[in-house]
């Protein structure tokens, strides 16, 4: 009968960059990998998975964070993308055969991503991305609109609620996390305000194309730029091309995982 072996599991330390929390992940085994396939033929519950895949490999964490649900509620998904960086690092190392279209020629070419020396990192600067919340209004519409960094439990429960509904992507879902309230008073003085998920998305397709925007580059200015990024410099084998491409850590994660 098995019983299993004295393994030293490789470890990474990880320093989320909005909530400034440290924690060290292990390399993930054969099985974690194995459960996790599974939840790729569910695209509406990846997500869960893929949080519970990356609390499973921590072996040691935060203090606040006592358990599972915890870890949702105080950790963004920009630290998620942090987290999964640790995860990747210390499980795969770098990316080999990653396919790029170059922007120039339009063929296709391979290279290898180092992903030791192709991370960035932009912390946020204060210690309060858990409770901060701005109010802004947009320029055309004149929609007063809330934001907020979105959490690890407020993207679950957004996906596990409004999964399934008609016309409804998971895009939409992700796009609008940030969104705390929609509100706007009519010519009559009454107030319209919306605060549920599905009402927020519904309200939030209601804008004009400029609306939208604003909404992006306020959330990157206040919030979104505060993280990790992927980029690395190459060129097309086909033309000698030069561009500077962003990975997609995520992406590649599960796309790894599903190879394996």
């Amino acid at each position: 009968m098995y019983k299993g072996f004295d393994i030293v599991y490789p470890e990474f330390e990880v320093i989320t960059p909005q909530t400034h929390s440290s924690y060290t992940v292990k390399g993930m085994r054969v099985k974690e990998e194995e459960s996790l396939k599974g939840s790729l033929l569910s695209p509406t519950r990846a997500t869960e998975h893929l949080n519970r895949s990356v609390y499973s490999s921590v072996i040691k964490k935060p203090e606040g964070i006592t358990d599972y649900k915890t870890f949702l509620q105080k950790t963004t998904v920009k630290d998620r993308d942090a987290l999964v960086f640790g995860l990747f690092h210390i499980s795969y190392g770098d990316i080999k055969n990653y396919e790029i279209k170059c922007s120039n020629c339009k063929k296709e070419y391979q290279v290898v991503v180092k992903t030791g020396s192709t991370f960035n990192l932009n912390p946020y600067p204060h210690d309060d991305i858990l409770e901060k919340e701005i109010v802004f209004e947009v320029p055309i519409s004149k929609i007063s609109v809330t934001i907020k960094q979105p959490t690890l439990d407020e993207e679950e429960e957004a996906a596990r609620n409004l999964s399934g509904i008609p016309n409804l992507t998971l895009d939409n879902i992700g796009e609008t996390l940030m969104i705390q309230k929609m509100e706007n008073i009519k010519a009559d003085g009454t107030i319209i305000s919306y605060t549920e998920r599905y009402d927020i998305i519904q309200a939030f397709k209601d804008l004009v194309a400029g609306d939208k925007r604003f909404v992006f580059e306020k959330y990157n200015e206040l919030f979104g730029k505060y993280g990790i990024e992927l980029k690395m410099k190459s060129y097309c084998t086909h033309c000698g091309f030069e561009e500077v491409n962003t990975i997609d850590l995520v992406e590649q994660f599960f796309r790894m995982v599903y190879s394996s």
